[in-house]
């Protein structure tokens, strides 16, 4: 059926002759057949040597925000380079590198280190895999569980890094700044009374695990490496907590919900609470009556604007801190907020299992 309806098409396309000429001297007539053009002809060809750094040793190297643009990147055989991609991408692939301290701006799907050793990183991503990797230290915002398999020596912490396009970037990226699972590795490959992997120290400094680069066309970039500038909020994640009193505070889908999440997480940590984890995730009636119980019903019509974002925050006094601040500086928004510790305890506890249990869909 194919052959049939291709020969009725060219037939169609062919000029009909007149009584006073030939065929063929209506085929003159008409002269060359154009070929069609179509719009996929147009596009500009993607050399893939444009996104690659190959073979380099003792180089700084990098890419300025705008000239990746969603492309794949792929990185391998480079040794003791500082590298650098300010912009966002779809997948990294990063081979056979050693020595290196690599930054990655967001990036849209995986990015995945093998054979890979003595490298220190600061990577946004949706998914972290490292196969065959020693002795890594990575400053990471995944939005699903990193996994490691066959590597040793891994060291993690939490993503900290500004400069002006990066918030675009993520949101180009499909990224959300409230969802890092940044310590809650999978070690595809455990040994029996072994540890593959670690959390780097509170006081671990990004600056001393990826400097700012050196080379004058990177310098252009205007980085902070301030805690209290970094784009994606820095959390405690899976380190031990320092108290037992918790307390959740949820954001409904609004104009201003990142922007007032930022301010409560900033006036909590000012007060000397610690942030211990973030999300944003679609809740549905059900899962709020989980969560919100006797309160689910003043909440529930919120949810149709779109997804929440929740904050756990951690310290002796925090729920009742957390109170104050809503009441006085989000007067007259909707935002919940727990109302005592025991309750505050169960609120955390069935939230983030529920927002786990979405995010693994």
């Amino acid at each position: 059926m194919g052959c049939f309806f291709s020969k009725r098409r060219k037939q169609a396309k062919e000029p009909l002759p007149s009584a006073e000429t030939g065929a063929g001297d209506a085929t003159a007539a008409s002269g060359p057949e154009k070929q069609p053009q179509y719009s996929w002809d147009q596009r500009a060809k993607i050399d893939p040597k444009d996104y690659m750094f190959s073979g380099l040793k003792d180089e700084t190297v990098g890419r300025l925000p705008g000239t990746v643009a969603g492309q794949q990147f792929v990185i391998q055989d480079c040794e003791n380079c500082a590298i650098y991609i300010f912009d966002h991408s779809a997948t990294i692939t990063i081979d056979d590198c050693i020595g290196c301290q690599i930054f990655l701006g967001p990036v849209k799907g995986s990015v995945f280190f093998r054979d890979c050793k003595d490298c220190k990183c600061i990577v946004a991503c949706q998914q972290f895999r490292t196969r065959d990797c020693r002795k890594m230290e990575v400053f990471l915002c995944c939005a699903t569980q990193p996994i490691i398999e066959s590597s040793t020596g891994m060291k993690f912490g939490c993503f900290q890094y500004y400069y002006p396009e990066l918030a675009l970037q993520l949101k180009d990226a499909g990224l959300s700044i409230f969802n890092n699972t940044w310590s809650n590795i999978h070690d595809f490959t455990p040994v029996p009374g072994e540890n593959n992997w670690s959390l780097l120290s509170e006081d671990a400094q990004i600056q001393d695990c990826v400097p700012l680069p050196a080379s004058e066309e990177l310098k252009a970039v205007r980085i902070s490496t301030d805690a209290n500038r970094s784009i994606i909020p820095i959390t405690r994640g899976r380190r031990q907590k320092r108290s037992e009193e918790s307390c959740l505070a949820v954001f409904f889908a609004g104009d201003y919900t990142t922007a007032n999440a930022r301010k409560l997480i900033d006036e909590m940590t000012g007060k000397g609470f610690w942030l211990v984890q973030t999300k944003e995730v679609s809740m549905k009636a059900d899962d709020a009556l989980r969560v919100f119980q006797q309160r689910a019903s003043e909440f529930t019509p919120l949810l149709e604007k779109g997804p929440v974002v929740a904050l756990e925050f951690s310290g002796d006094g925090s729920v009742a801190a957390c109170q104050d601040i809503v009441g006085n500086v989000f007067s007259g928004a909707k935002i919940f907020v727990s109302e005592d510790k025991t309750s505050a305890s169960r609120e955390v506890e069935s939230f983030y299992n529920f927002a786990d249990m979405q995010m693994g869909m």
